[in-house]
């Protein structure tokens, strides 16, 4: 029977509107930013147009990923989301290490800002960036791609946020050094905030066992069942940020017949989604066969 996975669908036209916001966003502050020689709001300027990218992949990756499968493409598109994600998170922590440099060199060259400017804009940001954030929120709790766009829209308005506070210091007090020290935070931040979806996206590009999978608990679980054997050569991965792939060799005490094995893998695999939320497994059957009986095979 085959197999149907129900998945929050990204809505394209919430997603086309956050991108058209931001890029009104972008152009304001590098206009903005230029104007007032505000390092903070030149900062957040290309932390915006990297949500402008990151919103127009999140968009191609999702149309993408519904394509159906083929001959060339037994799995589909599936992981285009993932390889979206790994490039927006690497591109946000890019960004911010070129931030931390450029506001050394200023920290060390502090001069006048005009902060009104940069208090006007940063609200404007505030403003267009919180709205995106409420447009895209659903789409940000069950997909990877999506949460990593959302990342980049809830930190622009942490960053505007600080962009402001800055802006008033400057404007009341002249401590023009404060935009350095806006855009350093700001650029910590994203360092820290893209670095698990780069790792994560890794994680499943390369096959990994998911966080969430304890392998001795799925040996266990699986040789409880009293006509099994031992269970080994088993794989266990993620093919996108929703599912769970497993393959295994499962060694049988007797000799039994094709009809009473595959019971006996349907019992397994309800169990293993059941109790591991596995979606899909490939189970090969064996008997007296010599081969390696190690759980992980290599």
């Amino acid at each position: 029977m085959p197999e149907h996975h129900h998945y929050h669908e990204v809505k394209g036209k919430n997603l086309l509107i956050t991108i058209f916001l931001n890029v009104l966003i972008t152009l304001a502050q590098i206009v903005g930013g230029i104007m007032s020689g505000s390092l903070a709001l030149l900062s957040d300027a290309m932390h915006n147009f990297s949500d402008v990218l990151a919103l127009l992949i999140a968009w191609w990756a999702a149309k993408l990923s519904n394509r159906p499968k083929s001959e060339q493409k037994t799995f589909g598109y599936k992981r285009a989301q993932i390889i979206a994600a790994l490039f927006n998170s690497s591109a946000l922590f890019g960004i911010a290490l070129f931030l931390v440099i450029e506001a050394i060199n200023k920290l060390m060259n502090p001069h006048v800002i005009n902060s009104s400017l940069v208090i006007w804009l940063g609200l404007l940001s505030i403003v267009l960036n919180f709205a995106s954030v409420l447009l895209i929120k659903d789409d940000a709790s069950d997909n990877m791609n999506m949460k990593a766009a959302y990342l980049h829209l809830l930190t622009d308005v942490m960053t505007s946020i600080a962009v402001v506070v800055g802006g008033v210091l400057m404007y009341y007090f002249n401590l023009f050094w404060i935009d350095s020290l806006v855009t350093i935070l700001i650029a910590v931040y994203l360092l820290n905030a893209s670095y698990y979806l780069i790792k994560e996206s890794i994680e499943i590009l390369m096959q990994s066992t998911p966080d969430s999978i304890d392998i001795e608990k799925i040996k266990k679980d699986v040789e409880e069942t009293n006509e099994i054997k031992n269970i080994h050569h088993l794989h266990i991965w993620k093919l996108d940020d929703h599912e769970i792939h497993l393959e295994a060799h499962i060694d049988f005490d007797d000799n039994l017949n094709l009809g009473d094995v595959t019971k006996i893998i349907d019992k397994v695999e309800k169990s293993l989604k059941e109790r591991h939320n596995i979606v899909h497994t490939t189970i090969q059957a064996e008997y007296d066969k010599n081969d390696d009986k190690r759980l992980v095979y290599s």
